[in-house]
């Protein structure tokens, strides 16, 4: 089950896909936005050539865990996305992550593998969706094994 994580910002949108089985995610590419209906075409030809069945999208909460206007413009980017996965072949389920700290985690990923600031700069956003799709997969096998051993 390969997923495709996303890291949605106003200005780019970062991409991490897992391998085959499901278990480790990658950092792939950062897109450059262009508008909610282009990104979300982008990324559902994404899905398609990668046969993703999981689209992990962080959502920025507030800290208080509240929706800010960060978090309804992921929605907007979601509205947008959602249709164009229903017309794909399974179709692939779309699935949100909380992603307060996933670009703070990533910078410090990167810092501890002493990545120059300007390689970082170039490679954050997909980073962040690393991070991101990480902690969804991670959940994903925390699930998986509590309902094996009925906990």
């Amino acid at each position: 089950m390969r997923a495709l994580g996303l890291d949605v910002g106003s200005k780019t949108i970062g991409v991490a896909v897992s391998d085959p089985s499901g278990t480790i995610a990658t950092p792939r590419e950062v897109l450059t936005r262009r508008g909610h209906a282009e990104d979300a075409a982008a990324v559902a030809t994404l899905v398609r050539t990668l046969e993703v069945h999981d689209v992990v999208v962080g959502l920025p909460l507030e800290l208080d865990g509240s929706v800010g206007h960060r978090a309804r413009q992921v929605q907007r980017f979601l509205a947008a996305l959602e249709p164009l996965l229903a017309e794909l072949p399974g179709p692939p389920r779309a699935w949100t992550w909380d992603e307060r700290f996933s670009t703070a985690g990533a910078e410090r990923a990167l810092l501890q593998a002493d990545v120059s600031r300007a390689r970082r700069k170039q490679v954050i956003d997909a980073a962040a969706a690393q991070f991101i799709l990480q902690g969804w997969l991670d959940g994903q096998r925390r699930k998986d094994m509590s309902k094996e051993t009925g906990s």
